[in-house]
């Protein structure tokens, strides 16, 4: 018997690969040393580039660039007195920050969870699978604090309805997960994309194309959000629920103390929030459609401000370019009627505190954009990026991988590195450096590659070692089943990312050879 339980388990092949990408992930540097790598790597192959006398020559452009050295005089001097201009003036930290803080009180005030309850408590027990689809795609509002909410609150529902609890659990967090990079709103997400994507077109002076901002990817977000919300719920019903019930897997709680919290807690999310809870929803309904209102009446008006000189708003105007304060205007607006409602929000005191908790959250990005902005700086500055960005489009142009087959390229290398790379500002800030710039040559607008990396950025992230919150996951599991391993994680999330990464690159497919708008002011081709 005890030989029998000692004896090392068979590694499968899936197993293997994984356990492969736990080791090669482990080898990397954390992201703010790996970005110091690679700013020190640029800074020495710049150097060589420009004693070797490299020049490019961008289309369009009359002087061609020259490739300016880190390691040299002028390359010193423009560091030590750019150093802090660098950081600063990184464009993701201008629309982030203030959306971060307004998000802030909207969910510490306890709206956004509000909700989520809302929609999963009110939801019949044969909806269930595709609402927790959804609300766990959209739930990426929340940033990281959806991988620790959304599950345990999906298997509490599942449970009160008679359903499998571990099948909410996984699959409100695979929806999170998979999906992280899409939603109905805008979010910091979009802020942070938006500042890297306008940062690194840099490496093209004087090239035309349409700004970007946080809501350049809407269209393509909201198509995006609804449609893999639904695939996560079929998913869930049709092939985890029914699996995990072929495998006996508990319903309950093994610990027994629990199980009696768990039980009061399903019953709670069972029934309806408190009066308290739905009033603050519904003044917070109402003083969006009011906000709504004011707006619309404001941007509507034939001499309003907001219009660009032609009357219209698109492709650019004053309207466009108040994106953010929208978006910190709605959260800012709505947290705080709810919170005043419920009682989270007694004075501006509570507010401060809930934006600096917020700040708090995002403190590891905070510290993260500090080698960025320089990173992206150097890149710049120096000319490497404009060298890279017209080889590589002469080389796809030379190749005539110009159509949408390198577009998937792109999109796959971006889930590969994704097993690697968990921070998507880390992934993007590498991958937009090159490939942006690289994408507009031959023909694409910075938004629609920005696009594009959603879609690789995000699928591969549920089934990653490298990624902390299943850890987070594989300890609520363990509640249900406590011999459930990392092997036993990965292989549950499976289902979930290779019909997400099919379905989101045929959306993406149908938006390019329709060429369709991915936003408001933003189209998929140049010029």
């Amino acid at each position: 018997m005890s030989s029998a339980t000692t004896e090392p388990a068979k590694t499968g092949l899936t197993d293997r690969a994984l356990n492969w990408v736990e080791w090669a992930g482990n080898k990397l540097p954390e992201p703010f040393m790996l970005f110091i790598v690679l700013f020190l790597i640029t800074g020495v192959v710049s150097t060589g580039m420009e004693w070797s006398g490299v020049v490019v020559s961008v289309p369009g452009s009359d002087e061609p660039t020259v490739i300016k050295g880190l390691f040299t005089g002028e390359g010193m001097a423009w560091l030590t007195t750019n150093l802090g201009v660098n950081y600063i003036g990184f464009p993701p930290l201008v629309t982030v920050m203030p959306i971060l803080l307004a998000i802030g009180i909207a969910q510490h005030s306890g709206l956004l969870a509000a909700g989520i309850r809302k929609l999963f408590g009110s939801s019949p027990a044969w909806m269930l699978p595709y609402v927790v689809g959804f609300v766990g795609v959209i739930s990426s509002i929340m940033a990281d604090s959806a991988f620790v909410v959304v599950p345990p609150l999906a298997a509490l529902v599942f449970k009160a309805a008679g359903r499998h609890p571990v099948a909410g659990l996984l699959g409100g967090f695979a929806a999170a997960g998979a999906g992280y990079s899409t939603n109905i709103f805008p979010t910091s997400l979009d802020a942070l994309f938006a500042g890297i994507t306008t940062s690194v077109m840099d490496a093209l002076p004087g090239y035309e194309f349409s700004s970007v901002n946080p809501v350049s990817n809407w269209w393509f977000n909201i198509v995006s959000s609804i449609i893999l919300g639904f695939v996560a719920g079929f998913i869930i019903d049709r092939l985890i629920e029914p699996r995990l019930r072929r495998q006996n897997v508990p319903v309950d709680e093994i610990a027994v103390e629990g199980a009696e919290d768990s039980a009061e807690s399903a019953e709670q999310m069972r029934a309806a929030l408190s009066p308290k809870e739905n009033k603050g929803l519904l003044f917070a309904v109402l003083a969006a459609a009011v906000l709504t209102a004011v707006i619309l009446a404001a941007a509507l008006v034939p001499t309003s401000p907001w219009r660009n000189e032609e009357g219209g708003f698109l492709p650019e105007s004053p309207l466009l370019d108040s994106i953010v304060f929208i978006v910190v205007a709605y959260f800012m607006v709505v947290g705080v009627v709810y919170g005043a409602i419920v009682g989270t929000l007694r004075s501006t005191r509570d507010a401060v505190q809930m934006m600096s908790d917020a700040l708090k959250e995002m403190l590891p990005f905070i510290v993260l954009a500090f080698i960025l902005g320089n990173f992206i700086s150097l890149f710049n500055w120096s000319g490497i990026g404009t060298w890279i960005a017209v080889t590589g489009a002469d080389a796809l142009e030379g190749a005539g991988l110009t159509g949408f087959g390198a577009i998937i390229g792109f999109i796959m290398l971006a889930s590969v590195l994704n097993l690697f790379i968990i921070s998507g500002s880390g992934m993007w800030a590498i991958m937009g450096a090159v490939f942006v710039p690289m994408f507009a040559l031959i023909g694409y607008e910075p938004a629609f590659t920005q696009a594009a990396f959603r879609v690789g950025d995000s699928a591969t992230q549920v089934i990653t070692p490298m990624n902390p919150y299943m850890i987070v996951l594989l300890g609520m599991l363990r509640k249900y089943e406590p011999e459930a391993g990392l092997g036993t994680l990965m292989a549950r999330m499976l289902p979930f990312v290779i019909p997400f990464w099919i379905v989101w690159t045929t959306i993406l497919a149908i938006f390019f050879f329709f060429d369709l708008p991915i936003g408001p002011g933003n189209g998929i081709f140049m010029g």
